[in-house]
């Protein structure tokens, strides 16, 4: 495999691309490619392929996060395909899977003004640890549903309400990254429902406060704030109907989006609609129900009726992209895939 670098750490090399980028490189099940780079949003353009066999190619970065739709191709092709990503932590690391992946070459440049999605939020959107696969957060799978002139920063962190993520100073650090015109997701709920006096908020009090409070700290910075309403859980009524454990919280997003006339997406109602679609079984594959022996990080099973697996967080993922068409959210509607 080609990488290309200058000495900015940024990688930025041939810009064209030879027939030896183009031969038949092959990698192993499971591989992983880290460079240190300073912090910052970069783009770049990796070429996967095979002369001779067909390839099929996941490609994940960080913890788990999905850059792109798997990249197949047939004998004798080569796909260039490009994504953005966010680097934190001084580091790098991509990993490519799948039953036939061939990664040719890499190439990273620094792209700080790629236009981003800013994500603050809790379990059910994060970027969850690999030690935890395959919970994931549908933020985590949101990536791959865009092209390279969007990236997705995600600092939503499992445990956090609209209060505690604030006062964990979570939104600065946020507010120190965003731009002008960039775009500040916000999901919460889960754990401002909990009587926690560190978490807990009233549904039509302090979480509509707190939540307001993520909303002027964008437009201060003209960034746009959009809100969505946090996603159901797994609780099936007798005739087959998702039991709302959210209630009033729910009511108080859709109250707020239209006070301050900020964007909504209503990820509730629709995986309220999905979740049903699939049913009382098969919902189970989108939440982290998994057989004893089935994964090895959990060798005694899971039933979990709150957080994703893949599917679950890669449909609801592509749910939020079809409510980002449907709003017309421009620009972000002609940047999706």
């Amino acid at each position: 495999m080609q990488d290309t670098a200058n000495q900015q750490h940024s990688t930025q090399g041939q810009t064209t691309t030879s027939a030896r980028l183009r031969s038949s490189f092959c990698i192993p099940l499971k591989a992983s490619f880290i460079v240190d780079l300073p912090d910052g949003t970069y783009q770049v353009l990796l070429i996967a392929g095979d002369e001779l066999a067909e390839t099929i190619t996941r490609v994940k970065a960080g913890e788990g996060r999905l850059m792109l739709p798997t990249i197949r191709t047939l004998p004798g092709q080569c796909a260039e395909v490009r994504f953005s990503v966010v680097v934190r932590g001084g580091r790098l690391r991509l990993s490519f899977s799948g039953p036939a992946p061939r990664i040719n070459a890499l190439e990273i440049t620094l792209a700080n003004q790629t236009m981003t999605v800013f994500i603050a939020g809790d379990s059910t959107v994060t970027d969850q640890p690999e030690s935890g696969y395959p919970y994931c957060g549908w933020g985590q799978l949101l990536p791959a549903q865009f092209k390279h002139d969007v990236a997705v920063d995600n600092h939503a962190q499992s445990g956090r309400s609209s209060r505690s993520f604030i006062n964990e100073g979570r939104l600065d650090v946020i507010m120190e990254r965003i731009k002008p015109d960039d775009f500040l997701f916000i999901q919460f709920g889960h754990n401002d429902e909990k009587p926690d006096p560190e978490r807990g908020t009233g549904a039509f009090t302090t979480y509509k406060e707190h939540l307001k409070k993520y909303i002027d700290a964008a437009r201060e910075v003209k960034a746009r704030p959009v809100l969505v309403t946090p996603v159901h859980r797994r609780y099936f009524a007798n005739d087959g109907t998702l039991t709302d454990t959210h209630g009033d919280y729910i009511i108080a997003v859709r109250e707020l989006a239209e006070e301050e006339d900020v964007p909504l997406i209503d990820l509730a109602e629709r995986s309220r609609l999905l979740f049903e679609q699939a049913g009382v079984e098969g919902s189970k594959e989108d939440f982290m129900w998994v057989l004893p022996g089935e994964y090895m990080n959990f060798p005694s099973g899971v039933e979990d009726n709150t957080h994703f697996q893949e599917r679950g967080a890669r449909r609801l993922a592509a749910q939020v992209a079809e409510a980002i068409r449907e709003l017309q959210l421009q620009p972000l509607q002609m940047y999706l895939r």
